[in-house]
């Protein structure tokens, strides 16, 4: 029987490294899918190390580029026949950024990473999915956006030219055409095999190591944030339940918490009409979407 074949995106360090470690585990083939080449490796050699079955493989990708999407999506399609699971779990976001950062395409950082990049990616595969028995699309998206319940998609300005740039609103706008997308694409393919579900990723222990950019004061922030937050493993449990899971095979359009709870957004998220003009947005920068 052949192995299914699972994608993780920013598979080289936290949540998505565990989910990594826990698909291959259900006797998943899993591609590593990484921005850099000596992290992915050093990461694929490290769960290698820790389980010598397990088979995974890396492939390079700068989710924020879409040509490097485009890229990484021709490489995996020309050695693959299908593709079973896609989970976009790599995502940027800088706290101490202050200014708005742009990708070498000329498209805001975090629009072009967090949102832009899964969306392209899930068109590109979108055929290699359709040849799953049970193809998975699964997104990740924020469990800090309660505290942001007003916050909506700038239809006229997503990517800050025109006003002060905001780390947080542009991190959670991208986190909410992540959930946004989820229910359309959802939609799209309800009469195929395909599901697409979202998970909100609550506060995880973080390495502060990784990121030498953060100030003393936000290391020691998060240092203390990290006291009351769950552990990567936790957080990836429900990246694999959702993976892997027969039952969640079933279930589509929906979003899961941690613990595999599943929630409801606010309205705004949820509203058909908000939707359509997000993903109208989107078009304009993916037109490929009009493949789904």
């Amino acid at each position: 029987m052949r192995k299914k074949i699972c994608i993780v995106t920013g598979a080289n360090a936290g949540i998505g490294k565990k989910a990594v470690e826990q698909i291959a585990g259900e006797d998943f083939h899993v591609i590593m899918a990484c921005r850099n080449m000596a992290r992915g490796e050093a990461a694929l050699n490290n769960i290698k190390e820790r389980n010598p079955s397990a088979s995974v493989e890396l492939m390079i990708v700068d989710m924020g580029v879409m040509g490097s999407v485009r890229n990484m999506a021709e490489q995996f399609s020309s050695k693959y026949d299908r593709l079973d699971v896609l989970i976009h779990n790599a995502a940027v976001f800088n706290v101490s950024q202050k200014k708005s950062e742009k990708t070498s395409e000329g498209i805001e950082a975090f629009w072009a990473t967090n949102h832009l990049g899964p969306v392209l990616l899930t068109s590109l595969l979108l055929a290699k999915l359709k040849k799953s028995e049970n193809g998975r699309i699964i997104t990740i998206s924020s469990k800090g956006l309660l505290a942001k319940p007003f916050l909506k998609v700038d239809l006229d300005d997503p990517e800050f030219n025109n006003k002060s740039f905001n780390v947080v609103n542009a991190y959670y706008q991208s986190k909410i055409a992540q959930m946004m997308f989820t229910y359309w694409v959802a939609e799209k393919l309800k009469h195929t095999a395909i599901t697409a579900n979202c998970i909100r990723v609550t506060a995880v222990q973080i390495d502060v190591s990784r990121h030498p950019e953060l100030s003393s004061f936000m290391k020691w922030v998060y240092k203390q944030k990290s006291k009351r937050s769950i552990t990567p493993e936790e957080m990836a449990n429900t990246y694999t339940y959702l993976a892997c899971d027969k039952g969640a095979g079933r279930v589509t359009g929906k979003i899961f918490d941690e613990h595999n709870l599943e929630v409801k957004p606010n309205k705004y998220i949820n509203d058909k009409g908000q939707i359509d003009l997000v993903m109208s947005l989107t078009r304009k920068y993916i037109p490929e979407i009009e493949g789904i």
